[in-house]
């Protein structure tokens, strides 16, 4: 069986647990039909709809498919147990990997490996008023479509990263390309590009870059940019609130892994320790006396952390139960954190392979030997 575990929102069955109401402990997801064989390597979340992807590359989806971000969906299937589903695209050639994922409030973004094994190919599906749409799609229509012309020739995508309604891709020549709503500079300088509303409808190079970027993730109005580590020089484009701009710093050069919240941004080093800044009202930011962490992943308002003694902490707003069941007032979990999982309770050959973070949602994936739980 697959060891995907969910906890927090599920409203609109988003979690995939079989049911629509929230939990604050971590539960196992359901899948319709065969369960996936390998493990879940990736997990991006809307505002209400999951999708997850596994190291062969299939893409599955839980939540609300009306919007169109799920792919397309069956209507005579019984959506009334929400369960993950494998996802569809609409067009009838054989796609190859995806490779990454990423979502908007309301939309849903995909690369893939093209015929060559390059990745080459990127499919968007969902309310398309965001930015870019698919070759095939008009001002209504929501299924998935291919990008056209993206990425420009002889590149590929090395990372793509989603906002609340704006996409940023990464390229292997260290250029980066976004779309959707830049009203907030989010997108770097608007020009002819952008209409009334300052939304790009197609990928446009953000040139306001002197470096070759490695990595970018999204807040909800805001894009972080980062080069190399060795390097690790820091670009924040867009709005400053929470000081997202004016207290990042210049560089962090022993980077490991950078995430980003609505209002934050975090950037764990090598050293396992962690550097974050932006909003702090629901004890966002990290709690003093963290132990050394392997992993970090943030969600819309919440933070998940795989310590390098097997341990998933959790901290920040958790109203739905998505830090576990112990919060403070408004479901703050603050100036400190609540413990997820742990190896120490697990079998022995267990690993935590995974972890993923939404909108007050959080992901934990957990394999023993080799095998899914």
């Amino acid at each position: 069986m697959n060891g995907l575990f969910a906890l927090g929102s599920n409203g609109s069955g988003q979690l995939g647990i079989g049911h629509k109401e929230d939990v604050s402990v971590p539960k196992q997801v359901e899948f319709v039909g065969e369960a996936p064989q390998d493990d879940v390597v990736q997990i991006a979340a809307g505002g209400n709809h999951t999708i997850i992807l596994t190291e062969t590359g299939r893409a599955y989806w839980a939540g609300d498919p009306s919007g169109g971000a799920c792919g397309i969906v069956d209507d005579t299937e019984d959506m009334e147990v929400p369960k993950f589903r494998e996802l569809a695209f609409s067009t009838p050639e054989r796609l190859g990997p995806i490779v990454h994922i990423a979502c908007t409030w309301d939309s849903s973004v995909f690369s893939l490996k093209d015929d060559s094994g390059k990745v080459t190919r990127v499919y968007t599906c969902g309310i398309p008023d965001i930015g870019a749409v698919g070759s095939n799609s008009d001002s209504s229509v929501k299924s998935p479509g291919l990008i056209s012309n993206f990425p420009p020739p002889g590149t590929e995508v090395t990372s793509l990263a989603a906002g609340f309604r704006h996409v940023v891709a990464v390229l292997d020549n260290g250029d980066v390309y976004g779309w959707g709503n830049g009203r907030k500079g989010q997108l770097g300088e608007l020009d002819d590009a952008a209409d009334s509303k300052g939304v790009i409808h197609k990928p446009r190079k953000i040139n306001e870059v002197d470096f070759k970027v490695t990595k970018a993730v999204c807040c909800q109005y805001a894009t972080c940019l980062i080069s190399e580590p060795g390097d690790g020089r820091i670009l924040v484009l867009g709005a400053d609130k929470w000081g997202l701009k004016s207290s990042a710093p210049i560089e962090i050069p022993n980077w490991n892994t950078i995430s980003a919240s609505w209002g934050g941004i975090y950037i764990l080093q090598r050293n396992g320790t962690l550097v974050a800044w932006g909003r702090d009202d629901h004890g966002q930011l990290p709690p003093p006396g963290l132990p050394e962490l392997e992993r970090i992943v943030a969600g819309s308002e919440h933070v998940l952390a795989l310590t390098k003694d097997g341990d998933v902490l959790s901290w920040g707003w958790g109203e739905h139960g998505n830090c576990g069941p112990r919060t403070e007032k408004f479901g703050d979990v603050k100036g400190r954190w609540n413990t997820l999982a742990s190896l120490k309770h697990l079998p022995e050959g267990s690993q935590i392979t995974a972890i993923g973070a939404g909108c007050a949602t959080s992901w934990i994936n957990i394999t023993t030997d080799g095998l899914f739980l």
